[in-house]
């Protein structure tokens, strides 16, 4: 975990930023010793957010085979990705 103080960010904008791209970590910044905002590059944001979208569609997944609704075996689904890339 990465702390900084916020007075940190506001004197060396620049090193800040680029750790936060070297390390694709967080940086928590703090203001008066408490926690106050979390920094983090954009490419380490977009990741995380398609990283929770796609958590997100297997728990729906997951949720629609527990409530009873029809499934795929691996070999049936292959198939249908076949057939898709085969009219494209």
């Amino acid at each position: 975990m990465i702390i900084k103080a916020s007075a940190t960010l506001r004197n060396n904008y620049s090193a800040i930023a680029e750790l936060a791209k070297k390390t694709n970590e967080p940086i928590y910044i703090t203001k008066n010793g408490d926690g106050d905002i979390v920094l983090m590059s954009i490419e380490a944001f977009e990741k995380r957010e398609q990283m929770l979208k796609l958590r997100e569609k297997v728990i729906q997944a997951e949720q629609e085979r527990l409530d009873g609704k029809p499934v795929l075996c691996i070999s049936e689904a292959r198939k249908k990705l076949r057939e898709r890339v085969s009219e494209v």
